[in-house]
């Protein structure tokens, strides 16, 4: 698969409570098809603050996918198709921490893998490669989310560990007080996936932890009402709305970190050993690659 031309630089994923992108203008809505099926739904594109965007919501409109269903990656390979070289990811989160109550939105620089069985890798089928993914998160996309949501006024917490569990079903007591023995921070169900892959796209990953609700170790937990999770859905979707305007205006238009490059020296099969259908699914990811 050839290059498509850039047609978005920014890629936004929205999750639950975010199903559409309120300011974007000049919509086009896109169906793509990849070498792994279709993605969640079809790609918003559009222009805000002068960039050009690619909106995809990740359970599909309607909130139709499980997160244990979602195909990430046709998702994220369908954001590569349209040369998007960042991705800025919304999701809602419950807190593992006192500190970190509803609609504190937090930006964690670690995830923990708790999922089983989940496909995260575009490799395999006769080729290998190892990405290095000690630090998942894009700093310079780190710094621009940060900024953003001082500016915007919204409450974060920056850093942190998101741990992504299996579900559908949220934890057992047992095991929320487990993840806060570890010292993790929030725990959701989509985005190390995503993460690992937008790695191997080389495209630039970040995500902001939109706190919904204290997960299930909190003395308080089953006080809380459907009713007051709606209204932290709706608030969260809200000041998403916000910190992505202003991280729009401090994301540096040229990318100066590491993440443009992390395949260059991460595959280790034999290029003449690539099987042919392999090579043609991958040429989009490593076809600057073999052609060395």
């Amino acid at each position: 698969m050839q290059p498509i031309e850039q047609r978005a630089e920014i890629g936004v994923i929205g999750g639950s409570g975010l199903y559409g992108l309120p300011g974007l203008e000049n919509i086009e809505e896109v169906r793509l098809e990849t070498p792994w099926g279709q993605p969640s739904d079809a790609y918003m594109l559009g222009t805000m603050k002068g960039r050009r965007l690619a909106f995809l919501a990740r359970h599909g409109r309607g909130h139709r996918i499980l997160p244990s269903e979602l195909n990430f990656r046709a998702n994220i390979h369908g954001m590569k198709q349209l040369g998007v070289e960042r991705i800025l990811s919304f999701s809602a989160v419950g807190s593992l921490r006192e500190d970190l109550p509803p609609q504190m939105f937090v930006l964690p620089d670690q995830f923990f893998d708790r999922t089983s069985g989940r496909i995260a890798t575009f490799f395999g089928n006769g080729c290998v490669a190892h990405v290095g993914f000690a630090d998942p998160i894009c700093p310079e996309m780190l710094n621009s989310l940060d900024t953003a949501c001082g500016t915007a006024g919204v409450a974060r917490h920056r850093g942190g560990t998101y741990v992504c569990m299996e579900g559908p079903a949220f934890s057992t007591k047992a095991e929320s007080n487990t993840y806060r023995s570890w010292k993790m921070d929030v725990i959701g169900m989509t985005n190390l996936q995503e993460a690992k892959l937008a790695r191997e796209a080389e495209i630039c990953y970040a995500t902001v932890a939109m706190v919904t609700d204290f997960d299930c170790w909190h003395p308080d937990h089953d006080a809380v009402t459907v009713q007051q999770i709606v209204q932290n859905l709706m608030t969260n979707a809200d000041n998403a709305t916000k910190v992505l305007l202003h991280a729009l205006e401090s994301v540096p238009s040229a990318r100066g970190c590491r993440c443009g490059s992390a395949l260059e020296n991460s595959i280790l099969t034999d290029r003449a050993r690539i099987p042919a259908e392999t090579r043609r699914d991958l040429d989009l990811l490593i076809g600057k690659y073999l052609a060395k």
